[in-house]
C-alpha cells in the first residue's frame, strides 16, 4: 500500500529538474568563499528581499539560532510567542548557544501584537534582563500555518524601532506567507533586521536554509556559523536546489493551500472531530473529541494509508507539499470522512 505523507512539507523530495540542476551545479568552497553556486543563492535571495547579504546554513534551526546569537549577549531576553519555533523546537538552543532566556507571550493561532510587545519590554533595572530581541514567526506552525496582516508587522516594526530593538522573523514558510496575503518578499526585508527563510519544507529543496540582514550581521553570522559547524564545503550542490526551488516551485505553493483547505472542510464533516483551526496555508491543524484520542485516530490513519502527525493528547496536525497530489488528496478525504 502507498503511504500518503502528510505529517510535513519536510519529506518533499527533489523533482527531476532540481535534480538536473543539482548535477549540473559549479562548486568550489564555500568556507573560503569561493563556492559561485552558493553565493548565487545567497544573493539572489538577498536581493529578493531587499537585504544586503545572506547566509546559506544546513537548517532553519541554525539560522534562527545564529540569529539569536548576533543580536544577543548572555543574559538577554527574547520576547518570542509561547508556541514559537525557537522556543519549543530547537532543543533549548537559544540557552544553550546564547546564554539568554525566552520571554513567552500567548497569542492568537501563534501571533502576537504590538501592545503585547511594548508590554513584555524590561525596564532598564539591573535586577531586570535586557530585552535584547523580539522575534515572529510567519507563517506560524504551531498556529495552524496562520499569518501575520501587515498593519500588525509594521506596528511592531515601528514599536521595536522605537525601543532600539532588533526584530528577527522566522520564516521556515515565508513563501506559503506571502502566497496566501499577496505580501511581497521585499516588504518584508524593510521591516525585519533578520530574516531566516528555509528551503527544504513547501518550496521542495533537500536541504538548506538562509539567513538574510546587513552586510555587517552576515559578517559576524559567518563567524556563528563556523562556530556552530555550519560551515560546508561543496555546497553548491545543496545550493543548486534552492535556487531551482526559489525560481520554479514558489507559484505552485497556492496547490497546497488549495488542497489544505479540501483537508479542513473534509474535517468538520466529522464526528470526531471537535474543532479545526482555520486554514490559511499548507497545515491543517484539528483536535479530536473525547472518548478518541490523537494516537488512536493517527493509528486508524494510518492503517487506510494515511500518515498524520500528533502535536498534542487530542490534537493531529496535517500538512500539504508537492509530492501530495490531487488523487491522494481525494482518497484522504474519503478515508477522513468514513473513520
Amino acid at each position: 500500500m502507498d503511504l500518503i505523507e502528510l505529517r510535513s512539507d519536510t519529506f518533499t523530495r527533489p523533482t527531476p529538474g532540481m535534480l538536473q540542476a543539482m548535477m549540473n551545479a559549479h562548486v568550489g568552497d564555500d568556507v573560503f568563499g569561493e563556492d559561485p553556486t552558493v553565493n548565487e543563492l545567497q544573493t539572489y535571495t538577498a536581493n529578493l528581499f531587499g537585504m544586503e547579504e545572506a547566509l546559506f546554513c544546513p537548517s532553519g534551526t541554525m539560522t534562527n539560532q545564529i540569529a539569536i546569537m548576533v543580536h544577543t549577549r548572555p543574559g538577554d531576553e527574547v520576547i518570542c510567542e509561547a508556541l514559537s519555533h525557537i522556543y519549543v523546537y530547537e532543543g533549548g538552543g537559544m540557552a544553550r548557544n546564547s546564554g539568554v532566556q525566552p520571554r513567552l507571550l500567548p497569542g492568537d493561532r501563534g501571533r502576537i501584537s504590538a501592545a503585547q510587545v511594548e508590554e513584555a519590554i524590561n525596564p532598564d533595572d539591573v535586577h531586570r534582563a535586557r530585552t535584547a530581541l523580539v522575534s515572529l514567526e510567519h507563517t506560524a506552525n504551531r498556529g495552524g500555518g496562520s499569518c501575520y496582516n501587515m498593519n500588525t508587522l509594521e506596528s511592531i516594526r515601528a514599536l521595536c524601532y522605537r525601543h532600539q530593538l532588533p526584530l528577527h522573523l522566522d520564516g521556515a514558510r515565508i513563501f506559503n506567507a506571502l502566497q496566501a496575503t499577496g505580501q511581497n518578499a521585499a516588504q518584508l526585508g524593510s521591516i525585519f533586521n533578520s530574516i531566516s527563510v528555509c528551503l527544504s519544507k513547501g518550496l521542495g529543496a533537500p536541504v538548506g536554509s538562509l539567513l538574510l540582514g546587513t552586510s555587517g550581521f552576515i559578517k559576524e553570522a559567518r563567524r556563528c556559523r563556523k562556530v556552530m559547524g555550519g560551515g560546508m564545503r561543496q555546497a553548491g550542490f545543496l545550493a543548486a536546489a534552492g535556487l531551482y526551488a526559489l525560481k520554479h516551485q514558489v507559484l505552485r505553493l497556492e496547490e497546497d493551500h488549495r488542497h489544505a483547505s479540501i483537508l479542513e472542510k473534509a474535517l468538520h464533516e466529522c464526528r470526531y472531530v471537535e474543532s479545526v483551526m482555520p486554514v490559511e496555508t499548507n497545515i491543517v491543524i484539528f483536535n479530536i473529541k473525547t472518548p478518541h484520542t490523537a494516537a488512536d485516530i493517527a493509528q486508524k490513519l494510518l492503517q487506510q494509508g494515511i500518515r498524520v502527525a500528533t502535536t498534542g493528547p487530542s490534537q493531529i496536525r496535517l500538512v500539504t507539499h508537492l509530492d501530495v497530489t490531487p488523487a491522494m488528496i481525494e482518497k484522504a478525504c474519503a478515508v477522513i470522512r468514513r473513520l
